[in-house]
């Protein structure tokens, strides 16, 4: 199962709120973190701020109750979150990297070994743009390193240009976990 990731839309056509052509990608693990996050914003955060703007609300005097007004804001923010979380996993398409076929090549959800000029080996997992963690090893498809590992193979060498100047990494191994 080759994953063909489509170019990612300019930042102005999102911001405008035009849909582009491009469906987002997540792997299961990513996909099942932020259901989790959803599942704990609407059964836990939310009813528990809900409790508190109601108490809030019952003590009299809206305009001048600072528990009142942050608790709105809090909750706003809430159903902020809820919104774009549904919205990101309704339209994501989903990965599992195990179930990839062609394991020659970098596709999406791959677990890369890289080596630098100086011999330093780091590994980092080609993930969804919503799934980024540098400190935990994962990195965008959409990022420069990211798009330049998509479709090599192990010994492939690529150049990536970064605001420190640009680098030469070589791909050491690949894994499908």
């Amino acid at each position: 199962m080759s994953q063909e990731v489509p170019e990612p839309p300019d930042a102005e056509d999102e911001e405008a709120g035009e849909q582009a052509p491009f469906r987002r990608y997540l792997t299961r693990v990513g996909a099942e973190r932020m259901h989790r996050e959803l599942l704990q914003l609407l059964n836990e955060a939310r009813p528990k701020v809900t409790a508190e703007v109601s108490a809030a609300a019952a003590q009299g005097d809206r305009s001048e109750n600072a528990e009142y007004i942050y608790g709105k804001k809090r909750l706003r923010e809430i159903d902020r979150r809820i919104r774009f979380l549904s919205k990101r996993l309704d339209t994501a398409t989903i990965v599992d990297p195990s179930e990839q076929e062609d394991r020659s090549k970098v596709y999406f959800g791959a677990t890369v070994t890289l080596e630098d000029e100086a011999g330093i080996r780091s590994t980092y997992q080609i993930v969804g743009s919503d799934e980024i963690d540098a400190s935990g090893g994962r990195i965008s498809v959409e990022s420069p390193m990211g798009r330049a590992l998509l479709r090599k193979a192990p010994g492939d060498t690529v150049e990536v240009r970064r605001p420190r100047g640009e680098i030469e990494l070589t791909l050491v191994d690949i894994r499908y976990d």
